[in-house]
């Protein structure tokens, strides 16, 4: 790029390094570990194998290619779903040192570590530059936000531009809808003598409102990965050479980035799969490690679904759990929360934000009703670490748990905090190596972990941005179905809510057949870890919601990559169907003639 720096999307820069040169050590990954990472040296070098230069050695530099370049044909290729390689070859290449000895993943047949040309790429990118626009130019000089949001625009725009080289250009996408090349859809087995079955075209997918199930990796977080899943693959817990040592180095500083998150001690810091891993560890840990003195839990009717079973499972082992109801906001009573403490109680569960409602426990009121009784507190935070602002020694936290796809990581990690001073004992679930302090036996999968540490780190920078952004987008969503419609519920209290989650009860209307109708929008009527249940909520249920409003529910979920129009759009589209379905309910024509429903005796037949 002709500078001595390279910010997190190289690959988009117009002005590539020189052809022919090949990048010192140090550098010779993907350039890129975290955003911003230094280059060294970019002089071309001679080869260790041959001693010519880089431009008269087989691979990529033969070919003229600049890592650079190599850079963008792989990730062009990743982002837009196409089965292409690197500068127009038919092999994963150009990533790090390039020469005779690299390793790459053939789609035909190996030539002796040369590979055939591809045609199709060099027309395809041809289209890229007038259909990326004018937005990328602009990526550098706004913030990661918005141009994060920039890059999701010219990704589809170039996405519809490479569909249409070097044929006749597709029909525009239904607004509402993204847009996803179709290269890599699932092959059927095809007789060799068939005739080839004409080009599949563009597949369309729903808009992505449903951030309480999963949320998309961040390109950042990505970027911080790639490194550990192609060239530091040694094992953390390898002593013995440079491999373990750099994964242990990487481990430990995305230990540092997850504990600075929560204003925790690295050390207190465990990394697990995911949050049902954490919060199984804490529920049952510290129950099994106490039980000879204390068999007493408390948790509320509200929590996870993971948390309700674990106890459930203690219930049958002989111990005793407390659910406490929570008021109509969703809120827990506080002084039930102490009537209910008993001097044989070990922990006190109590999820910080919940899935479904998206409303916000007294966190730090409940820390210190527990540390005055001398209880343990535990509290699920995979939906509010990142999110909103969590001090473990202030609210007086002694273990939590989080969940790396839950802020924009992988999938597959998460970690629990598990306090030292005054220390908390966990008995371990699963036996092996003794890893994470004999917590959690397994080896650390480095590239996830490193992947957790970036997105921690990310969200500490963002938190304030975001929640400013995703609370005026969760208004204006709110303010404009409500005004469209009668007859709208929020589920939750409306004060203590995080905006990013909204449950809203349609009256009159089947929740079910609003999310069909609502197909090109993706939504959910609930936690998706029960929605394969038909029965209405049990989180609805607990705070005194009526089962036909219950049934009603839809959940939307605002993020870090939500647009104005992708909120509009929802309303829009929202407020058509209601309407629609409501017109075809013989229940709203009878309100409409004034006829009470509750006054009805139904009977059965």
């Amino acid at each position: 790029m002709g500078r001595d720096r390279c910010s997190w999307q190289p690959w988009l820069a117009s002005d590539a390094h020189p052809n022919g040169h090949e990048c010192a050590k140090g550098a010779a990954t993907l350039h890129h570990g975290f955003p911003n990472a230094a280059h060294q040296d970019h002089r071309p070098r001679p080869s260790p194998e041959t001693g010519k230069g880089a431009e008269e050695r087989p691979g990529c530099h033969a070919h003229g290619a600049t890592h650079h370049e190599a850079h963008l044909d792989t990730v062009e290729a990743a982002w837009l779903g196409l089965s292409v390689g690197t500068h127009g070859h038919r092999h994963l290449r150009g990533i790090g040192k390039c020469g005779p000895r690299r390793l790459y993943v053939s789609h035909g047949k190996r030539r002796g570590g040369r590979s055939r040309p591809d045609e199709s790429l060099p027309e395809r990118r041809a289209a890229l530059p007038g259909a990326w626009g004018p937005g990328l130019q602009r990526l550098r000089k706004v913030g990661s936000a918005s141009g994060t949001m920039l890059l999701r625009a010219a990704w589809r725009r170039a996405a519809v531009a490479v569909t249409a080289a070097p044929g006749p250009k597709p029909a525009a996408p239904t607004r509402g809808l993204r847009l996803r090349v179709g290269d890599h859809a699932p092959q059927s087995a095809v007789p060799a003598d068939t005739a080839a079955a004409p080009e599949a075209g563009p597949v369309l997918r729903p808009l992505y409102m449903d951030v309480q199930a999963t949320t998309p990796l961040d390109p950042r977080v990505l970027d911080a990965m790639l490194p550990y899943l192609i060239n530091y693959y040694g094992n953390p817990h390898s002593r013995t050479h440079a491999y373990g040592w750099e994964s242990e180095a990487a481990m430990e500083r995305a230990r540092q980035q997850v504990a600075s998150l929560i204003g925790a001690d690295p050390r207190e810091i465990i990394f697990t799969s995911g949050a049902t891993e954490s919060n199984n560890i804490a529920i049952k840990g510290v129950a099994r490690f106490y039980r000879s003195r204390k068999k007493h839990l408390i948790t509320t009717q509200t929590e996870h679904k993971c948390v309700l079973d674990s106890c459930r499972s203690l219930e049958a082992e002989g111990f005793q759990v407390t659910y406490l109801p929570v008021q109509k906001s969703g809120i827990i009573d506080l002084k039930e929360l102490e009537a209910a403490i008993q001097p044989d109680t070990s922990l006190v569960s109590v999820m910080t934000v919940n899935n479904e409602i998206g409303v916000k426990q007294p966190i730090a009121e409940i820390g210190r009703i527990c540390s005055s009784r001398k209880v343990y507190f535990h509290t699920d935070a995979a939906q509010a670490v990142g999110k909103i602002p969590l001090d473990v020694n202030d609210m007086k936290i002694d273990l939590m748990s989080i969940s790396g796809h839950k802020i924009y990581g992988p999938k597959g990690v998460g970690a629990i905090y598990i306090r030292r001073r005054p220390r908390v004992r966990v008995e371990a679930l699963q036996s092996g190596g003794g890893q994470e302090r004999g917590m959690r036996s397994g080896t650390v999968p480095t590239p996830l972990v490193v992947g957790l540490g970036a997105a921690c780190e990310v969200a500490q920078q963002e938190m304030e941005y975001d929640h400013k952004r995703i609370s005026k987008l969760s208004e204006r969503l709110i303010q404009n179905i409500m005004k469209s419609l009668p007859d709208v519920v929020m589920n939750g209290d409306p004060k203590h809510h995080y905006p990013g989650c909204i449950n809203l009860s349609f009256a009159y209307v089947e929740g079910e057949s609003l999310l069909m109708a609502l197909k090109d929008v993706a939504l959910s009527s609930g936690s998706a870890c029960t929605s394969a249940s038909l029965e209405p909520s049990y989180v609805l249920r607990a705070i005194g919601t009526d089962e036909d409003l219950a049934h009603s529910s839809i959940r939307f979920g605002i993020g870090r990559f939500t647009t104005e129009e992708e909120v509009d759009y929802t309303v829009e589209k929202c407020i058509q169907h209601v309407k629609r379905l409501r017109e075809m309910s013989p229940l709203w024509e009878m309100v409409q003639d004034g006829i009470d429903l509750k006054s009805i005796k139904w009977t059965q037949h």
